[in-house]
């Protein structure tokens, strides 16, 4: 049998399959009916392959020199559908992010400094810049720490990642608020594409859980009725089913003593947590005057975090204009040989659903 390396991590709240780009074929359509196999799609369960039957923990992360002298490594976030035949590329991830880091210095694409090691990555789905400072105590990375992040059991060791804006417009439509599908909404784009939306004008208090959000089936409907709306307004497309952005973020009141209180569609899914690079967006449109979560916000003091409630506690972020900087943490969990499944998707009918 013909194994693919391969290392299953942990970044943040999500987890993924990360590997080096020559690892994997160079065709696209190639590439996405291996992956396929290899995290066992389409399957609910994914009981064939790495996934692990959610789209939190069905994300790959691919992983190569860069070609620019400023930068380290270039990394390609796909997210891989759990149940149907589809792997996008239209969003990045800044949780899987946090795991670049390690992962190029275990395979040797970043020499690793005694103490810390920076990582300069270009993020190849946006064009983004972001720099992670990673512990590396006598040249070697660890992963044992005292930093914890909510969502995730345990401490591990900090991955400070400062993320540097695109020079796209924060506010794609060109306005700090849009009246889209019946609904007053912020389309906002600091990393990721997302529409912010009050949660009570969707008749939800914004403290649900996710299981309970997604049997609502109103809501649900009004989701993606805004979605459509605002992919189209925020020049995305309107291929939704090939996309997974934008996000569309609830927010509330806080109710721990944070800035706001989130839920994020992932874009069906609810997140247990949220996206890194979502709750940078949040972030700044808390700081906009014009947006519909700054009325209900519970701002800092320029200059402090802003700290984004979500499901399994909270996220801080600082954004001062010029970058986004956020603390996670990150584990390698797995690092040898992938066995793919047997084939299920043809290449040739996958060039047809992308």
């Amino acid at each position: 049998m013909t194994g693919v390396r391969c290392a299953l991590m942990r970044g943040g709240t999500s987890k993924g399959a990360v590997f080096v780009a020559d690892d994997l074929p160079s065709d696209p359509a190639r590439r996405d009916a291996l992956l396929l196999r290899i995290m066992g799609s389409p399957d609910a369960r994914q009981i064939d392959g790495l996934g692990g039957a959610h789209p939190l923990t069905s994300k790959v992360a691919v992983v190569s020199p860069s070609d620019d002298p400023d930068v380290d490594v270039d990394y390609l976030f796909l997210q891989v559908a759990v149940d149907r035949p589809s792997v996008s590329a239209s969003q990045t991830c800044g949780n899987m992010l946090a795991a670049v880091g390690p992962f190029a210095i275990e395979r040797g694409l970043v020499p690793a400094a005694d103490g810390s090691t920076e990582v300069r990555v270009r993020l190849a789905n946006t064009g983004a810049l972001a720099t992670l400072r990673v512990r590396t105590p006598g040249g070697v990375v660890t992963y044992a720490g005292d930093t914890e992040v909510t969502g995730v059991p345990g401490t591990a060791a900090a991955v400070e990642v400062v993320a540097v804006p695109t020079g796209k417009p924060l506010f794609p439509t060109g306005h700090e608020q849009d009246h889209l599908a019946d609904h007053d909404v912020t389309c906002v784009d600091n990393g990721m594409p997302c529409v912010v939306v009050r949660a009570e004008d969707l008749g939800v208090t914004g403290a649900e859980s996710p299981a309970d959000l997604e049997a609502d089936d109103a809501l649900l409907h009004a989701v993606r009725r805004i979605r459509a709306a605002a992919a189209e307004a925020m020049g995305l497309g309107s291929d939704l089913d090939s996309m997974t952005v934008p996000k569309i973020v609830l927010v509330a009141p806080p109710a721990a003593g944070g800035a706001v209180l989130t839920r994020s569609f992932i874009p069906e899914r609810v997140h247990q947590a949220i996206g890194v690079l979502a709750a940078a967006s949040v972030a700044a449109a808390l700081r906009a005057g014009g947006s519909v979560a700054h009325g209900l916000a519970d701002l800092p003091a320029d200059g402090d975090p802003l700290r984004i409630e979500h499901p399994t506690g909270f996220l801080d972020v600082n954004v001062d204009g010029a970058a986004t900087s956020v603390v996670r943490t990150a584990r390698l969990l797995m690092d040898g040989f992938v066995h793919p499944g047997p084939e299920r998707i043809r290449p040739t009918d996958l060039e047809e659903i992308l």
